[in-house]
């Protein structure tokens, strides 16, 4: 753990306030004006733009940025909140734009987390609980509710609301606009008020290096699952039939097993 650093080093502006507990190494800098609180950790090279909120127990990952008037760390917005320790964990190189607000846990889970190579768009609210994976871009206005889980490289566009204990599953795309009162299976393309799924995010799989046979196998399990006619359980036990099913669909169908909001379709 890094010393702390005093009002004196050269990577703090004057005005900025730094409570004596908080660990900041000489690699990162804060911009004027902001506020850094008691038990928060910055890593390396992390930058602080002016006006910044970390209230309290919050941990930065080393190179990430956060843009002016960001708040994070603060009390989560639950009226069962009692006051009692929690913690917000954000990764490294992950970007938090102007305004966005990201709130510590309740004891339910205790933290709120947000993984490696994030960018959380300008006034988006991360809430409490909630589990954010690497590689998820949160866009303008994105706004969840408690105790929601985005796993790695989902998209969800701007000004989209996600209900409290939504699930949205990884290599997803949500449109902007969009009401998400269920769970968004992985690799699915969804949008509108409420949510519907219109296809797969078959672009972005092949981006990110999905091979031939894998999206293959995703979009056999789509089709059974959101165009046949039967039902999601005989669609999953026949995909789970196959004797050659890649790591990719099972996780798929192991995401759609535990839903208890139900699917997207």
């Amino acid at each position: 753990m890094s010393d702390p650093v005093t009002m004196a080093s050269a990577e703090i502006h004057p005005t900025a306030i730094i409570d004596p507990d908080a660990r900041i190494p000489r690699s990162a800098s804060v911009g004027p004006y902001s506020i850094i609180g008691p038990g928060v950790v910055i890593g390396e090279r992390v930058t602080i733009d002016s006006h910044v909120l970390i209230e309290r127990d919050t941990t930065v990952g080393d190179d990430s940025r956060i843009c002016k008037g960001a708040v994070l760390g603060t009390d989560p917005q639950d009226l069962k909140y009692a006051g009692e320790p929690t913690t917000l964990t954000v990764g490294s190189r992950t970007t938090i734009r102007e305004y966005a607000t990201l709130n510590r846990g309740t004891i339910d889970a205790g933290v709120t987390s947000v993984g490696d190579d994030c960018l959380i768009m300008a006034y988006a609210h991360v809430s409490h609980d909630s589990r954010v994976g690497n590689h998820v871009i949160l866009a303008n206005s994105v706004n969840m509710g408690g105790h929601v889980l985005i796993e790695d490289w989902a998209i969800v566009g701007g000004v989209t609301a996600v209900h409290q204990f939504v699930r949205i599953g990884c290599h997803s795309f949500v449109g902007g606009g969009s009401r998400l009162p269920q769970d968004v299976a992985p690799y699915v393309m969804a949008a509108g008020s409420p949510c519907a799924a219109y296809g797969l995010n078959i672009v972005g799989l092949r981006r990110r290096g999905f091979k031939r046979e894998t999206i293959r196998q995703i979009k056999d399990a789509y089709r059974l699952v959101f165009q046949s006619e039967m039902n999601v359980s005989q669609a999953l036990d026949q995909i789970m039939a196959r004797e050659d099913l890649v790591p990719e669909v099972e996780h798929m169908v192991s995401f759609i097993r535990s839903s208890d909001r139900g699917i997207t379709t």
